[in-house]
C-alpha cells in the first residue's frame, strides 16, 4: 500500500502543558504528524527539561516527551504574551493545557475568549480532577489520580502497603485519553464545523482502566485487593524462576493452552485432571499449581525453557530491561526502538511510534528541542503585530 502523509499532517496544536500529562498528549499527536507548538515561559521552560536522568546536561526524559515539537517562548502573564497566544490560536486546530482549572480564565484565555478568536478550536484540558465538581480546584498530580482512581490499592504484595509502578502511569493514561479525545473532537468537527472542550481528568483516566472493579464491589460485594504478581483465580499466569537465575513469565490460563503446557512439562495428565483441567479448578489451586510449575522451570536455563514453551505453543517471555530490548532481534526487525537525531547528543535511542498505520504512519522527526529553538520560524507565520 502506498504511504501517504501522516494521519495528523496539517493539524496545528498549541501545547501549554508542562511535566507529563498534557505534554504526553502533545507527544502522541506530534508522532502522527501534527505541528505541535509548545509555548514555554521565557528563561525557564517546562520543568521536564530538568527531570530524570541526563546526558551531558540534557534531560533524556525531555528528549522523548518533547520529540517532534517546536518550542517558542511567551510570558502569558504579560499582555504581549497573551496577544501572541491569541494569534497562534487564531490559526490553530487544538490547544492542550494541563494547568489547574481556572488558570486560563484568570489570564483572560478561557474557553469563551479563545473560541471567540477561533470557533473551530478544540480546547483539551487535562487536570487532576476535571473542570467540574467539588475537587476541581484541587492540585492533582498523577500519583493522586492513581490513588483515588483505584490503581494504587491494587499494586504490590498483599502483605505490604500500596505500591506503584516504576512509571508515571496516571499522567500517561491521562495523556493518552487526551489524545484520544482530541482525535474524536477533530472527527466531530468534520461534521459540525465547530470546536469543543475535551475535559480529561487523571483520576478518571485511571478509573477507566479498572475493568469491573466497581460492579465487583457494588453488586457482588467483592473488594479487589493487592495480589502481587498474579490475578486471583487466573492460573497459571505468573513469573517463574529458571536455573540460571532469570525469570520467565508464562501465561497458560486458558484450558487448551494449559494442556499444551502440561505436555511440555512431561505431565500431560495434569491437563485433563479434576484438580487442574479447568479454569475454575486451577484458580482454586493457584498457589500449589504455581509451585508445581516453578519446580519444573527451575530445572531449565531460561533460553532452553523458552524454546520448549515456544515449541508447544505456550505464551511466554523473559522479564525485559532496556538492555534486553536493545539486543532483541524482534525489536530490531520491527524497529520498535529507533535512534533519533539530536543536535547535542548525536542520536538518542527511544521507543518508536505506536500504533502502526499502514497508509498514514507516524514518525519521530526530532528529539526534544532547546528552549525557544523555533521562536523565529513560528513568529514568522504570524502577523507582525502579534509578535511580543
Amino acid at each position: 500500500m502506498q504511504q501517504q502523509l501522516p494521519a495528523l499532517d496539517g493539524i496545528r496544536v498549541i501545547e501549554l502543558g508542562q511535566l507529563i500529562a498534557g505534554p504526553f498528549c502533545g507527544q502522541l499527536l506530534a508522532d502522527f504528524g501534527a505541528d505541535v507548538i509548545k509555548v514555554e515561559q521565557p528563561g525557564e521552560g517546562d520543568p521536564m527539561r530538568h527531570w530524570g536522568h541526563s546526558k551531558d546536561g540534557k534531560s533524556l526524559s525531555w528528549s522523548v516527551i518533547a520529540r517532534g515539537k517546536r518550542s517558542v517562548t511567551a510570558d502569558l502573564k504579560s499582555e504581549a504574551g497573551r496577544a501572541f497566544l491569541r494569534a497562534l490560536v487564531a490559526e490553530a486546530d487544538v490547544l492542550v493545557e494541563n494547568f489547574r482549572p481556572g488558570t486560563l480564565e484568570r489570564l483572560g484565555l478561557g474557553w469563551d475568549e479563545l473560541s471567540a478568536v477561533n470557533p473551530r478550536l478544540i480546547l483539551v484540558r487535562v487536570s487532576g480532577f476535571g473542570q467540574t465538581g467539588p475537587y476541581a480546584s484541587r492540585a492533582g498530580y498523577g500519583s493522586i489520580g492513581e490513588a483515588m482512581g483505584g490503581l494504587r490499592h491494587l499494586v504490590g504484595d498483599p502483605d505490604r502497603p500500596p505500591s506503584r509502578t516504576g512509571l508515571s502511569i496516571g499522567d500517561m493514561l491521562a495523556g493518552m485519553h487526551a489524545a484520544y479525545g482530541t482525535t474524536l473532537a477533530l472527527l466531530a468537527r468534520e461534521r459540525t464545523g465547530a470546536g469543543q472542550v475535551v475535559d480529561v481528568s487523571i483520576f478518571e483516566s485511571v478509573l477507566a482502566m479498572t475493568e469491573a472493579l466497581v460492579p465487583d464491589y457494588a453488586l457482588a460485594g467483592v473488594t479487589r485487593e493487592r495480589s502481587g504478581a498474579v490475578l486471583p483465580g487466573v492460573a497459571p499466569s505468573n513469573v517463574y524462576p529458571t536455573a540460571d537465575g532469570d525469570f520467565v513469565l508464562v501465561a497458560a490460563n486458558q484450558d487448551t493452552v494449559f494442556r499444551r503446557l502440561a505436555v511440555a512439562m512431561g505431565r500431560a495428565e495434569l491437563g485433563t485432571s479434576a484438580e487442574y483441567g479447568t479454569h475454575v479448578a486451577r484458580g482454586e489451586r493457584q498457589r500449589e499449581l504455581d509451585d508445581l510449575i516453578a519446580q519444573w522451570t527451575g530445572k531449565h536455563q531460561s533460553g532452553d525453557l523458552l524454546a520448549i514453551l515456544e515449541e508447544h505453543g505456550v505464551p511466554a517471555g523473559r522479564v525485559y530491561t532496556a538492555r534486553d530490548m536493545l539486543a532483541d532481534p524482534h525489536f530490531q526487525a520491527r524497529e520498535s526502538i529507533v535512534a533519533v537525531p539530536d543536535p547535542d547528543l548525536g542520536r538518542i535511542p527511544m521507543q518508536n511510534v505506536t500504533p502502526r498505520l499502514s497508509a498514514t504512519p507516524g514518525r519521530i522527526r526530532w528529539s526534544g528541542p532547546d528552549l525557544g529553538a523555533h521562536d523565529a520560524e513560528v513568529r514568522a507565520l504570524l502577523p507582525t503585530e502579534a509578535a511580543p
